[in-house]
């Protein structure tokens, strides 16, 4: 039996989509969406896997189940936490010849001793003009991506 799947799991490298698409037929009895080669295959993966040696715990779909109902839907919103690394990271950043250092602590930073409230505050104390934190000290471009 491991044989065969593992031959099945070898084969999903090199079959072209349309032999993707088939299987996909065939494992789940649905039309396959209309996502990418790499779905696909990883999907087909985990089904070949689940059809020869089982599925998820009843006790773990029950406990995905009540997770599910206690989210509802609603999508969190990140907290200025979440977004920042962990306590104790320290940032580098090379301004004009000089190299600062900044440590996130739990929920402000430490610049030269003292404590502040954002990373802008502190990029306006080390260049004197206004500037995004996050991106002065590299944690997100300029266009917004983290």
């Amino acid at each position: 039996m491991t044989d065969t799947v593992l031959a099945q799991l070898a084969a999903l490298k090199g079959a072209p989509a349309p032999a993707l698409k088939a299987k996909w037929r065939a494992l789940f009895d649905t039309e396959p969406p209309p996502y990418n080669r790499r779905f696909l295959e990883s999907r087909l993966a985990y089904r070949i896997q689940e059809l020869a040696y089982g599925g998820l715990k009843e006790e773990t779909v029950d406990r995905l189940r009540v997770l599910a109902r206690q989210y509802d839907g609603k999508p969190r919103a990140k907290t200025r936490s979440d977004r920042l690394p962990i306590a104790g990271t320290r940032l580098l950043r090379e301004w004009q010849g000089v190299q600062h250092c900044v440590t996130i602590r739990g929920e402000d930073f430490e610049f030269q001793g003292r404590p502040y409230k954002s990373l802008s505050a502190i990029a306006r104390e080390i260049t004197k003009v206004r500037w995004n934190g996050w991106v002065f000290f590299g944690l997100k471009n300029h266009r917004g991506a983290a």
